[in-house]
């Protein structure tokens, strides 16, 4: 090859390259809105990697409540194989969730306090997408929709998770449909309070792993469940550690104990039987 030949244009002769008055990619992504949202608080140099690390992951979770909303929907109707491509997304989804912390431990704890202060009490903790998916996935706790009364909307749509069946609840309402014996209580239980473990819950979902053949669909259902906590709880470990590793055991910004508290959500379990069944 020779290097002094200049290489020729990659621009093909079919390409749109007279744009104007058209519907472009940027006009599409409105990249002018989302390139403009990045705003800092300092003149700090790593606090534009601390709001886009923060902005990417909001994308993230507002696709994860789309898709576990259609999963709850699909769950509903007694029609699984869309809800399974649902909860696969969501896994991959928290795969990069969790890469993103990796991004912001290059932060040390001198680069984060240079700009920590100008934050206020803005914080992770404020997140009504992050409340949005834990109500979804079974976490309940009235006293999470508090932060968010000053605003209308998000209010609202905490408010209606917090009050419908999760997830889980729609997984349970399933097996009942199909003749399994979930105790009443379990079917008509207060949806705003968060779901205790049932052991006649556990001994239906046991049976369906003796007889996974002949239950598939539930078996295949059960394991995805599994499959989005397991990746949560990964999520939340490492926010902790990443926590930890940049600011130690200092308060949170929003008034939390920081890492104590994010150690609490480690031993909270969305569907408890289907881990409790292992043991079994």
């Amino acid at each position: 090859m020779d290097s002094n030949k200049i290489p020729e244009s990659r621009v093909e002769a079919g390409m749109h390259v007279d744009l104007a008055g058209q519907h472009t990619y940027g006009e599409y992504l409105k990249l002018d809105l989302l390139l403009a949202a990045q705003q800092p608080v300092s003149q700090e140099h790593d606090e534009v990697a601390f709001i886009i690390i923060h902005h990417v992951q909001e994308l993230w979770l507002k696709l994860v409540a789309h898709e576990i909303e259609a999963a709850i929907v699909s769950i509903r109707a007694d029609h699984l194989p869309p809800a399974f491509k649902s909860l696969a997304r969501v896994t991959r989804i928290q795969e990069q969730l969790i890469t993103a912390w990796d991004v912001l431990s290059t932060m040390t704890p001198a680069d984060y306090l240079a700009f920590r202060s100008a934050l206020g009490p803005a914080s992770g903790f404020q997140s009504y997408q992050y409340r949005l998916v834990e109500f979804r996935l079974g976490a309940k706790d009235a006293n999470m929709v508090l932060p968010h009364r000053h605003d209308t909307l998000a209010h609202g749509k905490l408010t209606a998770a917090l009050n419908e069946p999760s997830l889980y609840d729609e997984a349970l309402r399933l097996l009942a449909r199909r003749g399994h014996p979930v105790p009443k209580e379990v079917l008509d239980r207060d949806f705003s309070q968060p779901y205790l473990s049932n052991p006649w819950v556990r001994d239906i979902w046991l049976s369906i792993y003796h007889k996974s053949q002949e239950h598939f669909d539930l078996y295949e259902l059960a394991e995805e469940l599994v499959d989005v906590e397991d990746w949560f709880q990964q999520w939340r470990f490492r926010h902790m550690k990443t926590v930890e590793r940049i600011i130690g055991y200092k308060s949170g910004t929003g008034g939390s104990s920081g890492v104590g508290y994010l150690k609490t959500a480690l031993e909270r379990s969305f569907f408890p039987e289907l881990w409790e069944l292992r043991t079994f």
